[in-house]
């Protein structure tokens, strides 16, 4: 793994990302978006896997992650701009150098949780460069409840300060997750069904920490962003897509937010969606005992759609 550091356009932070180059020729290129409170190298094995079929694989951690921050006090907080096009510029950044190193290889890009609706967002604006798109661990929210969301995450910041982690916030954006899963052992558990990696991520100084109210003015906007009908609208019509979630993941309800994001890219004549739900698997599908299954799909996937960068 090599790992490179690039200015963030909020003109402050050094990005860090990881890129992982196969050993023989690069048969294509995978750009990976994190989720929300973890970071790039957490994918290393299943970079390391792609690695190993012919593909380069990328990924920066984003403002507020990784080793994107100086200190514990910068995580979950993005930018003072408060600025969602902030990100996918830096997303943006890493792939134009990528794709400058990879002379016209397919590339590919896949998104994990928030970085699922970064993703969604990201393919609106660039998908027609793209040989697929991966939304991994999505779901989809009405505007009414993100508007209300964003409010309180405002009323909060007004009085508390943007810096400020509030645990109602986090109650009420999380607070139910682990309801499925009673009596729950740890506060993640719907991250896993496999208790040694949610232990892995508990134990994990650079995971699980809280959101700010301004990482939370991220995440909510980035989510309205993604299911309007704006960004649905502009997403290409012949990028093929592939929804991958666990069947009992709650941040897609359980397989049925998942579904209605799926069938929103068809009703925007989206020609080429495709979905998998694995039973009985939660949230980090490449992390839980289903990931060989996911590994597999996925590869097939790639493989599949290796020939159609320039369609």
């Amino acid at each position: 793994m090599e790992n490179v550091y690039f200015p963030s356009h909020d003109g402050v932070t050094d990005i860090h990302a990881c890129i992982w180059k196969p050993e023989g020729e690069i048969k294509g290129v995978v750009q990976i978006i994190h989720g929300m409170c973890e970071y790039a190298e957490r994918y290393a094995p299943f970079a390391e896997f792609l690695a190993s079929k012919g593909y380069l694989v990328c990924a920066d951690d984003h403002l507020g992650h990784g080793q994107s921050v100086k200190s514990e006090n910068e995580l979950g907080y993005f930018t003072k701009q408060r600025d969602v096009d902030i990100v996918l510029s830096d997303i943006r950044a890493l792939n134009l150098a990528v794709k400058k190193q990879t002379e016209g290889k397919p590339y590919f890009v896949l998104g994990h949780s928030m970085g699922s609706f970064i993703c969604r967002k990201y393919i609106s604006l660039y998908g027609k460069e793209f040989a697929g798109a991966v939304i991994m661990g999505t779901g989809f929210k009405n505007r009414f409840t993100l508007d209300s969301a964003l409010f309180l995450v405002r009323m909060n910041a007004l009085f508390c300060g943007w810096k400020h982690r509030s645990k109602m916030i986090k109650k009420l954006a999380f607070g139910s997750y682990n309801k499925k899963f009673a009596p729950a052992r740890t506060a993640n558990d719907w991250l896993s069904k496999n208790p040694e990696n949610v232990d892995a991520y508990e134990s994990d100084a650079l995971c699980g920490f809280d959101f700010t109210d301004n990482g939370y003015n991220f995440l909510f906007n980035i989510i309205k962003q993604a299911c309007s009908s704006k960004v649905l609208d502009r997403t290409p019509k012949n990028l093929p897509v592939y929804f991958v979630a666990g069947a009992m993941d709650p941040v897609g309800d359980y397989g049925k937010g998942v579904i209605k994001a799926k069938n929103k890219f068809i009703e925007y004549a989206v020609k080429d969606v495709s979905i998998t739900l694995y039973d009985d698997c939660r949230h980090e599908i490449l992390n839980d005992d289903c990931k060989e299954q996911v590994y597999g799909d996925l590869i097939a996937f790639f493989e599949k759609h290796s020939g159609k960068a320039d369609d």
